[in-house]
């Protein structure tokens, strides 16, 4: 097994985060540094990072939490922020976020220490719907619908096509849903920055065929059956 699905299947993180580790000298195989991201484990070795041994985990949870604003997704924050994992109360297998949503941003996040799931609901090329309620400052006409729906340039990058669906207009605001196969940073925000608008509401309430359901926020609970077995058909 190659070393950064080793540390994956053990909980540790995603297979991306778990790569970082041992570029950075964190992973040890039997005592030694390993750097190389090709190092294939074998049943005998004994693998460390920084300096606890590990193990592959076959007991796998999954959680989806609403976050609210005003927490970052990660499991430290080197700025002393509010993160997501003082929610979990009560969870005493270590887990870790899949994904992320910006601080100002709230909804559905899913965590696990299913390094397989992480790594392919968050791969570039893994088309998984993910839905967001946005408001926005003003209206917006059906020209600029339709620019978003094809495709803007957000600075880096020029996103895919997605669905843009107006939900309710108000006299100074609109709310819309969108409804994305992609998710580069503050992308939604980005977006409709580009054609002139402000967003000042944001909640990601999808992810495949999982829903936030009735969380309210700050709350989680543990996947039911059908949603895992959902999670599960994307390892095939």
């Amino acid at each position: 097994m190659r070393i950064n699905k080793y540390l994956a299947s053990a909980g540790l993180a995603g297979r991306r985060k778990a790569e970082e580790f041992v570029v950075d000298g964190k992973v040890k195989v039997n005592g030694k540094i390993v750097r190389e991201l090709s190092t294939d484990i074998k049943d005998t070795d004994i693998v460390s990072v920084n300096g606890k041994v590990i193990k592959p985990n076959t007991n796998y949870v999954y959680f989806k939490l609403h976050k609210p604003k005003g927490y970052v997704s990660t499991v430290s924050d080197d700025k002393g922020r509010k993160t997501i994992m003082s929610l979990m109360r009560g969870v005493h297998t270590r887990v870790f976020p899949v994904g992320r949503l910006d601080y100002d941003t709230e909804g559905l996040i899913l965590l696990t220490n299913d390094g397989d799931v992480a790594n392919i609901l968050t791969k570039p090329n893994s088309e998984i719907e993910k839905k967001y309620i946005v408001n926005i400052e003003g209206n917006i006409t059906s020209d600029e619908i339709k620019k978003l729906s094809a495709g803007v340039d957000i600075g880096d990058y020029i996103t895919k096509p997605c669905s843009v669906q107006i939900l309710d207009i108000q006299e100074n605001s609109t709310r819309l849903l969108v409804t994305i196969k992609e998710g580069k940073n503050r992308q939604i925000r980005r977006m409709f920055n580009s054609i002139g608008k402000t967003v000042t509401f944001l909640k990601r309430t999808d992810i495949g065929q999982i829903h936030l359901g009735g969380l309210s926020r700050g709350e989680y609970s543990t996947l039911n059956s059908k949603e895992i077995k959902y999670l599960k058909s994307l390892k095939r």
